[in-house]
């Protein structure tokens, strides 16, 4: 099983690059790092800084935001950081954020987001695999552009750039149709709301997609996510991470469309999502941030001495996912995932 780093750079008011966790991480044989980006730090720049810095790892991103880039400029950052990294160390891992975002901070329509990621991944594939200039007639993206406000003097054009290696383009997705193209045009998935049943939620939208493309990929990858803390107090571990997901799921996104709302009820907890999202959205967001079930939390994380993380490690671990994005602040935390995975072994047979 592969892990990745995840870091939350962009929540900080003030940016700070672990390069001696990543560094650690690498040495210890985790296939990737991951960043994100919302409306704070972006997630490209800093995997710029870590190739400078690192000489394994691969870089990605989890996820860049379809709003803030054109299709043609994502490939463009991809190709230069993965030059500046050595080649075949790009994951560009891509979400559509939601309408608040999309609409609020990047001021562009919502539109049908299966059809964007669509475009956006064909017109990618296109700049990457420079085959010729290029040309896209698609639903909600085209190139050159000819709609309103267009001269008609676009013309098509083919990078300058030649890529390195090879650039993984992967979505982040929850929702049957994006699971589902996820499957059909990418490298690998990354899902949001999958806990021990999300093989039996996910699945035949996996497989819808892949029967589109003749099968699955025998190197498609689904990232997981889980959370690890070293520690003596397992319901205090719980508590802290209470107001982050009340603030999610509640207040990131509208009443109507809010992603991280739709995972907690698909892992089985509908009732406490409408609730948290009722008493947020009435601004009684201490409430909200109650109605958090502890089994939500424990559920998607390992908490505990390490003995005890190594105990639950198959039951938190859900199925079928060829790898887990780690999150934690505890080198020991590291330690136990490498160790619980293989990670290091990988690593030397891979050498």
């Amino acid at each position: 099983m592969k892990l990745g780093l995840g870091l939350d750079l962009y929540r900080a008011a003030q940016l700070d690059v672990p390069v001696e966790q990543v560094q650690l991480v690498e040495s210890l044989g985790y296939h990737s790092v991951w960043t994100a980006e919302a409306y704070g730090s972006d997630a490209m720049t800093p995997l710029a800084y870590l190739a400078a810095h690192t000489s394994r790892i691969k870089l990605a991103t989890g996820v860049v935001q379809l709003a803030a880039r054109t299709p043609a400029n994502t490939a463009m950052q991809a190709m230069t950081i993965d030059a500046l990294a050595g080649g075949n160390r790009v994951i560009i891992g891509l979400g559509v954020s939601g309408p608040q975002i999309v609409e609020g901070w990047y001021g562009q329509p919502w539109g049908s987001p299966v059809k964007r990621l669509r475009d956006y991944v064909a017109i990618m594939r296109k700049v990457l695999e420079r085959e010729g200039p290029v040309s896209h007639d698609g639903a909600e993206i085209s190139l050159p552009y000819n709609g309103p406000g267009s001269i008609g003097q676009g013309k098509a054009l083919k990078s300058i750039l030649h890529p390195v290696g090879k650039v993984e383009i992967w979505i982040a997705a929850g929702a049957p149709m994006n699971t589902a193209l996820a499957a059909e045009v990418c490298d690998g998935w990354l899902p949001m709301g999958y806990g021990s049943d999300g093989w039996e939620v996910h699945g035949p939208n996996l497989e819808k997609g892949w029967g589109r493309r003749g099968g699955r990929p025998d190197d498609f990858d689904i990232m997981g996510n889980i959370t690890i803390e070293i520690t003596d107090d397992v319901q205090a571990a719980i508590d802290e991470k209470k107001p982050l997901t009340g603030m999610y799921v509640g207040g990131m996104g509208s009443e109507s469309k809010n992603f991280h709302k739709e995972a907690m009820a698909r892992r089985g907890f509908p009732e406490a999502a409408e609730r948290i999202q009722e008493l947020w959205l009435a601004g009684r967001k201490d409430e909200a941030v109650a109605a958090v079930p502890d089994e939500y939390i424990d559920a998607g994380a390992l908490f505990g001495s390490a003995d005890r993380i190594r105990e639950r490690w198959d039951e938190v671990i859900p199925p079928k996912v060829t790898g887990l994005i780690v999150r934690t602040e505890s080198e020991d935390g590291l330690r136990v995932a490498a160790e619980m995975t293989g990670s290091q072994d990988t690593m030397k047979e891979d050498a």
